[in-house]
């Protein structure tokens, strides 16, 4: 049995304002391409489908396009919620989607019974675990201790007690042990949602959501996939993925990763305004790429972003890295204010918000300039 893994679509995302709809209507038709050439029996998407527990129109549209187009391409889906889903909404019309081969996992009622698939190597038994707090798995198991993530799933797998002489896997959203996260995910304080790798081990394959950059843990087959598409600044650096996972006889697991190229990248430039409006220095990148340009100049650029966005209309953010910046110092009150000039006032917050003094040009004009005050008074 052949399966490809992805999970943390967050469909209808807005990064930096930006509305991410399109990007994501491209890989997903780039994810459904890589399903046809794989000849993929199914689709694992392991947990935050959409990016708000009440997704905009527009992105129920899109993942009702999806959805069809891959069961009339004869794929499975097996689709759980995570943190980010309303576990309800993801699970509406779950009963009669598992006729047309789209399997959601329900909100979880204390049972979870496999999905069993058959191939030539006998049974595949496929486990779909959604986001769960302890405080959803406790109602269901007041006997055990299920005070923490690592305790509540526990008690969730055991009741699960899959039969190790076939082939199993899980799809779950959690955060476990050992995962690096980016800035785009949320974090819980301390970790209080870390949860044990190890007790993903009895599974042929883990099929991960949660952690954006993708990762093993221990071994190849517990696995995050990470998101299809970069939402953070954190992630310029990273390549994304799918994985594909072949399950033949037991104890016969292969995983393929299949790099994902995207409409456009996120990506990060720095250098002096001149640099960064150089034609030679641009004409042979991708301008339309989301971009975060970090300006280089000791002085400010007047309308810098408007002028900017003139060759890179997707210019999602904007930074200077000068001495100013690196001092990063507070503006406070000055000292001493009835016996200092107006020039010698105005000097010093120069010297505070740009870090350097004022040439002797600009001391004659501020010097003009308060005279002329002066004289109206």
């Amino acid at each position: 049995m052949k399966l490809l893994h992805i999970s943390d679509l967050h469909i209808g995302r807005r990064v930096n304002e930006f509305s991410m709809l399109e990007d994501q209507r491209y890989i997903l038709n780039e994810i459904l391409r890589i399903a046809k050439e794989q000849k993929v029996d199914g689709i694992l998407a392991a947990g935050d489908i959409y990016d708000k527990s009440v997704p905009p129109a527009e992105a129920v549209q899109l993942l009702d396009d999806f959805f069809t187009r891959t069961a009339r391409a004869g794929i499975l889906l097996y689709v759980i919620s995570g943190n980010h889903d309303s576990a309800e909404r993801v699970a509406f019309g779950a009963g009669l989607f598992d006729q047309g081969g789209i399997y959601i996992s329900p909100v979880y009622h204390g049972k979870i019974e496999p999905v069993r698939q058959k191939d030539a190597y006998g049974y595949v038994n496929i486990y779909l675990i959604p986001f769960l707090k302890p405080a959803a798995v406790h109602r269901f198991f007041p006997e055990k201790k299920t005070e923490t993530y690592q305790e509540a799933f526990a008690a969730v797998l055991e009741e699960l007690q899959p039969d190790c002489t076939q082939r199993n896997v899980v799809v779950a959203h959690q955060f476990f042990t050992g995962a690096v996260r980016s800035e785009s995910e949320d974090l819980s304080l301390g970790g209080l949602d870390n949860i044990d790798a190890g007790l993903l081990e009895q599974f042929d394959y883990a099929a991960l959501g949660h952690i954006h950059r993708p990762q093993k843990l221990g071994r190849e087959t517990i696995r995050y996939c990470g998101t299809p598409l970069k939402y953070s600044f954190s992630e310029a650096g990273d390549t994304k993925s799918v994985t594909v996972v072949e399950l033949k006889e037991k104890g016969n697991v292969t995983v393929e990763t299949i790099p994902l190229k995207p409409l456009r990248e996120l990506r990060e430039i720095r250098g002096t305004y001149e640099e960064v409006t150089l034609k030679e220095n641009y004409e042979q990148t991708n301008v339309t790429d989301y971009m975060h340009i970090t300006l280089t100049d000791e002085e400010d650029i007047p309308g810098a972003a408007a002028k900017l966005r003139a060759i890179y209309p997707n210019l999602m953010k904007l930074d200077y890295d000068n001495r100013r910046t690196r001092e990063n110092r507070m503006i406070t009150g000055a000292a001493a204010v009835q016996t200092k000039t107006p020039l010698e006032l105005f000097e010093e917050l120069y010297r505070l918000q740009n870090n350097q003094e004022m040439t002797e040009e600009q001391k004659q004009y501020v010097q003009r300039l308060v005279e002329e005050v002066w004289e109206t008074v």
